[in-house]
Order: C-alpha cells, then sequence, then structure tokens
C-alpha cells in the first residue's frame, strides 16, 4: 500500500508564518513554522516501523507521553497499554492522505486510509505535536472500518492556519475535551456519546475566523 516513491514528492515543506519558539539544548530558539512536509514524513516512517518492527512496538515509538488511543469505550492513555501488547504476526498497513497545520507548527493532524492483514478497509485520524526537540509525536490516535476503502488522491493534500489569526477555543458540547495549538491556528475535540459513539472534530483558523475541516460523528455500530 505504502508508494513512498510517489509520496515522497509531496514532501515539501510550507512557508509560513514564523514566530519565536521553544529554546534548543544548547540555548537558540527553534523557528517556530509550519512543517507538514515533516508531519507527513514521520507518518509515513511510523508506517513503514508497524511493518518492520512490529505495530505496536511502532506506536509506543512514535507516541508522546500521555497520548491517547481512542477505542469504543472512551480514550485510554496509550503507552501503559501499549506495554502489555504483543506484536500480531502481521501489522495493520496504512499512507496519509491528507495533513492540516497550525501556522507555528505545534500541532499538526493527518488523516489517511488502512488496511488491515484480513482485508478491512478504513480511515484513520492522527494528531501530531511537536516537541521539544523538534521531532512530531502523536497525541491522539483512532481508525475506523468501512465498507469501501477511503478515496486516495493523486497528492497528500497539505493545508496550514492563517497566521494572521489566533482564537480562543471553539465552543464544543459538554463533555467534550477540545485542544488548541500553541498560537491558537488549530484545534481538535473529541468525546464518547452514549455507549460507543464517538465524535472527532479539527478546526482550522481562517481570514474569518475557525473553519472546521474534519467532522466524524462515528455511531456505535461502525466502532472499531
Amino acid at each position: 500500500m505504502l508508494r513512498a516513491a510517489i509520496l515522497g514528492l509531496t514532501l515539501v515543506s510550507l512557508t509560513a508564518c514564523t514566530a519565536t519558539g521553544p529554546r534548543t539544548p544548547y540555548g537558540r530558539f527553534m523557528e517556530a513554522r509550519a512543517n507538514p512536509g515533516k508531519v507527513v514524513a514521520t507518518e509515513l516512517a511510523f508506517a513503514r516501523a508497524a511493518q518492520e518492527d512490529g505495530q505496536w512496538t511502532a506506536f509506543a515509538e512514535y507516541a508522546a507521553d500521555g497520548g491517547l488511543l481512542f477505542g469504543r469505550n472512551g480514550a485510554i492513555e496509550a503507552k501503559p497499554w501499549l506495554k502489555a501488547q504483543e506484536n500480531p504476526p502481521a501489522a495493520v498497513q496504512w499512507e496519509p492522505h491528507r495533513v492540516w497545520s497550525s501556522c507555528d507548527g505545534s500541532l499538526a493532524v493527518t488523516q489517511g486510509g488502512f488496511v488491515d492483514p484480513e482485508g478491512q478497509v478504513g480511515t484513520f485520524n492522527t494528531v501530531w505535536q511537536r516537541q521539544s526537540d523538534g521531532e512530531y509525536r502523536w497525541v491522539f490516535d483512532f481508525g475506523y472500518p468501512q465498507d469501501e476503502a477511503p478515496v486516495k488522491p493523486d497528492m497528500i493534500a497539505s493545508n496550514v492556519a492563517s497566521c494572521d489569526q489566533r482564537l480562543a477555543a471553539p465552543a464544543v458540547e459538554q463533555g467534550a475535551r477540545v485542544s488548541t495549538s500553541q498560537d491558537g491556528t488549530l484545534a481538535w475535540s473529541f468525546h464518547l456519546v452514549g455507549e460507543g459513539e464517538r465524535r472527532y472534530d479539527v478546526w482550522l483558523a481562517g481570514e474569518d475566523g475557525w473553519r472546521q475541516v474534519v467532522d466524524v460523528n462515528l455511531a456505535a455500530d461502525r466502532s472499531e
């Protein structure tokens, strides 16, 4: 499934706003700007590691501390759960179809298609957070099966938030958890409704305020 040669053509960093960022261990400031190409490259490396090193080994390697897996019964902390799992004989394969990034690059979201060893297809959603060393690690991940595979675009779509906006977190339903990028230009939210219904939303800052770019309302009978 992974066509690294083709996907590599899309790994072009977009020029976005720049600002003073966190200090490196050597005292210099990192340039804080969007780098969706790096996010996609990390996603592809993550998918490759799942095939080469084992599915759960790769999930643990690329997870940030406190990262969450969103399952049928809600979100669980990933690393403790992953530590107790054994890698399956064959790993799920996946590839990103689109990426959204905050202006400062502190937070990005990917979405794409997957196929498991039994042939079940579906969509995955991952939230990536830039760490103090400049690398991206995932802080939220979930997928869901579908009757038909999501349509793969000719090229990975890439969108960066407007750098002219710094917005307050969008209003969400009671009980939902919402998080924003450091610069207030990308927000995401998730929550569980009833027994097994999962909701996941992503907003990107535009010239006129928040623009919703992901809206997943997954009924209980479509949960993984």
